[in-house]
């Protein structure tokens, strides 16, 4: 499985791309199935009033450009995605011959800005466009992307089908003026929405006669025990410097607020970090600190850090994903102790009676995986019905679950991945060997499926997980993706940077003592000072223009 020979074609591979992204577009030709509009004017092209002719795959003679990060269980082992079983037959099974094109390793944003800014670009760019600066409106008008509502119109019959049955769905994939943009990641499922959550050694429990703690003070209790009975020297470790992970202060939950914006119960925009919620929460994470109870080293623990103290037995619970950690630790932690046992804990209310309203997830559509069809493209109709392939039946399935017969197979009437995947005879991890036979277990432009993941969770925490995780009003609270105007853009960035660099800055230094928490009226003031007002209004403003599309 490993393609250890191939060291020398990654560097030539990589000259070649970046040979190619200058390059530019390709030029694609017109001899697929049906003949092509003129990609500026997507025009209905029935004009005659008779049916349009019904379009099958694959393709003939058609070729793109198709830029986006490499998955990094795919970089352990290819140098471009097109090497990959799943990119070979998605060629194969569209009739589309694609370059693939992928930025460095962690430099996806900084090579994005370079493209933007060199204004010839590939034919299809994967990136979280709700992130462009200005917003995708401001992409289109900057002429990076062209609008699809016509587009999908003439050339996507599965897509459209798709949002016109799910209304909550095509809410999330327009602008504030109705414009699509981007073939877009869908969670399947509110299950799949869910996808990270605290969670803790069960055995530790077990041993201590001590029950799954629900609220801040049995957490308090419980890793008090950790420390005193066990010998744990960081209770609770978690990644707290990683962006994914920080953006969801699980115990913070507890006191009804979080780090950043979301919807209050009066349906306005809210900016978590100024409340007398944080303040308690910081309050009671500096306490913690205080008594040892969590990491000493919680300012720059690394995944790698974070590891070694869970499977090695100085942290005894944690905060991330059910697969890449709890998964990961499980395994690892076995070696050292066969009776090691993580189980998911629920968002803890803030005392007896009480339950978090507020909770991790997921929006339908996260700013992940968009695929965009750039004015640069001369194929649109190709690329069109290249994309649109991954929400047809055929297509779903091949992107959640690959090739039947190789990854999967049929068994009464639900896909069961095989053996290649779930006990690979090469010894590689189950979510290693995914990414290279489907999309299923990362984002892309498709519809992500639940059976998926019901397969991908092995182990007992894992399968407990995503139920355990849920907050029932969590939804409520959670902001969908909204954008500012180009207008508002650079002034909320402008803002928002100072702010958040002040935050985070200042939250460390409440939990480590090296600022007292007397000053927290003062590091509100300051964030107000400036500008937090101006961006909370920015940020009402376009919930009020989502709300109206």
């Amino acid at each position: 499985m490993k393609l250890r020979n191939k060291k020398i074609l990654a560097f030539l591979m990589a000259a070649v791309m970046a040979v190619a992204m200058l390059a530019g577009c390709s030029s694609s030709s017109s001899t697929g199935t049906s003949t092509p509009a003129d990609p500026a004017t997507p025009a209905d092209s029935n004009t005659s009033g008779s049916e349009p002719a019904e379009f099958t795959y694959p393709m003939s003679g058609r070729e793109l450009t198709y830029w986006t990060a490499l998955n990094e269980n795919v970089a352990s082992t290819y140098t471009e995605l097109g090497e990959t079983p799943f990119g070979q037959g998605l060629q194969e099974r569209t009739g589309v011959n694609i370059t693939f094109l992928h930025p460095p390793t962690g430099g996806s944003d900084e090579q994005f800005s370079l493209i933007i800014a060199d204004g010839d670009y590939p034919d299809l760019m994967e990136y979280h466009w709700q992130s462009y600066s200005g917003g995708p409106e401001k992409a289109i008008a900057d002429g990076v992307i062209i609008e699809l509502t016509d587009i999908i119109d003439q050339y996507c019959p599965n897509l459209k089908a798709y949002l016109e049955s799910r209304p909550d769905v095509d809410l999330q994939c327009k602008t504030d003026e109705g414009h699509y943009y981007a073939f877009p990641f869908v969670r399947g499922d509110p299950e799949l929405q869910v996808t990270m959550g605290l969670f803790i050694r069960q055995d530790w429990l077990d041993d201590l006669d001590l029950e799954i703690p629900t609220t801040i003070d049995e957490w308090h209790d419980v890793l008090t025990a950790f420390k005193e009975e066990k010998g744990a020297t960081a209770p609770f470790s978690y990644e707290f410097s990683m962006g994914s992970l920080t953006d969801n202060m699980p115990f913070a939950y507890a006191y009804d607020t979080c780090r950043t914006f979301y919807v209050g119960d009066d349906g306005k925009v809210h900016y978590g970090a100024v409340e007398e919620g944080y303040r308690k929460y910081l309050e009671t994470m500096h306490q913690w600190y205080e008594e040892g109870l969590i990491d000493p080293d919680i300012a720059t623990a690394s995944f790698d850090q974070v590891s070694a103290k869970m499977a090695g037995g100085q942290a005894g619970a944690s905060f991330g994903w059910a697969g890449s950690r709890m998964g990961v630790w499980t395994n690892a932690g076995i070696e050292n102790d066969p009776n090691y046992d993580l189980q998911p804990c629920p968002y803890p209310g803030a005392e007896a009676g009480t339950t978090a309203k507020m909770g991790q997830m997921d929006n339908i559509c996260p700013n992940q995986g968009m695929v965009a069809i750039t004015t640069s493209c001369k194929d649109v109709e190709a690329a069109a019905r290249f994309l649109d392939w991954a929400y047809s039946e055929e297509g779903h399935m091949y992107y959640n679950f690959g090739t039947e017969g190789v990854s999967y197979t049929m068994e009464n009437g639900s896909p069961v991945y095989t053996d290649l995947l779930m006990n690979n005879p090469d010894g590689l991890a189950t979510g290693t060997v995914m990414t290279f036979y489907l999309r299923g277990n990362y984002n892309g432009p498709f519809v992500q499926d639940l059976r998926y993941l019901q397969q991908y969770y092995t182990l007992d925490g894992q399968k407990k997980s995503n139920a355990t995780w849920t907050v029932p009003t969590a939804d409520k609270y959670k902001l969908p993706p909204i954008t500012p105007t180009s207008e508002e853009s650079d002034e909320f960035s402008m803002i928002m940077n100072e702010v958040n660099n002040y935050r985070d800055e200042m939250t460390l230094k409440y939990i480590l003592g090296t600022e007292s928490l007397d000053s927290f009226d003062d590091f509100v003031a300051t964030m107000e000072k400036m500008g937090l007002d101006r961006a909370i209004d920015i940020q009402n403003a376009a919930l009020d223009r989502y709300n109206a599309r």
